[in-house]
């Protein structure tokens, strides 16, 4: 063999790792960013499966709030229709937006729930009540978290479909549309969590 044949040999061999590797990373990447998008749903289940729990132990005591009962059930509700939606297209813009919607509506309601409980002294002294708005609010640091998390990792994967050779490699590669990060329409009200006091 000649020497340019073994340097041609040689650039094709590295153009074939290059796209291997770029491949791969391009999957490791988005499987990352769905993993992250999963620990959200886990930790929104979770917050979806405590309100009704809340919600049926506030109803002995607000027998004359049923709206106010209602609309949360109903937000709820909602919110978990969502989270479906999201977690069949997790990345997807219309299912982030659907999600952050639903869960700005769910904090409204738990709000409304909130100001309403303040009037109920005997409510608020609850062990069950108390045991449940704890639980809540360390589900709500959670999902914060697992929030970033998924962010995080959106960034990572967009920041790398987007640099060279991925950016010329990813459409063929099925990887067309930018993952859409996670955002909810006050960041600074969901950056804290909600404060839930009895």
């Amino acid at each position: 063999m000649s020497v340019s044949s073994l340097v041609t040999l040689a650039i094709l061999a590295l153009l074939v790792f290059a796209v291997v590797g770029a491949f791969n990373q391009l999957v490791t990447l988005r499987n990352r960013y769905q993993n992250a998008f999963a620990q959200i749903e886990v930790q929104l289940k979770r917050r979806y499966d405590l309100i009704p729990n809340l919600v049926e132990t506030a109803k002995a005591y607000l027998q004359h709030e049923r709206e106010t009962l209602e609309a949360v059930i109903a937000a709820r509700n909602a919110a978990v229709a969502g989270l479906k939606a999201a977690a069949a297209e997790p990345g997807g813009a219309a299912a982030m937006a659907r999600l952050a919607g639903a869960e700005g509506a769910l904090g409204g309601a738990l709000g409304r729930l909130n100001v309403t409980l303040e009037a109920y002294p005997d409510l608020k002294a609850s062990q069950n009540m108390q045991q449940l708005t704890e639980e809540l609010s360390s589900t709500e640091n959670k999902v914060a978290f697992a929030r970033q998390a998924y962010n995080d990792a959106v960034m990572e994967y967009n920041t790398y479909k987007q640099s060279f050779p991925a950016v010329l490699l990813a459409p063929s590669f099925g990887h067309k549309v930018n993952a859409t990060p996670l955002e909810f329409a006050d960041s600074k009200l969901i950056q804290d969590a909600p404060k839930v006091a009895f």
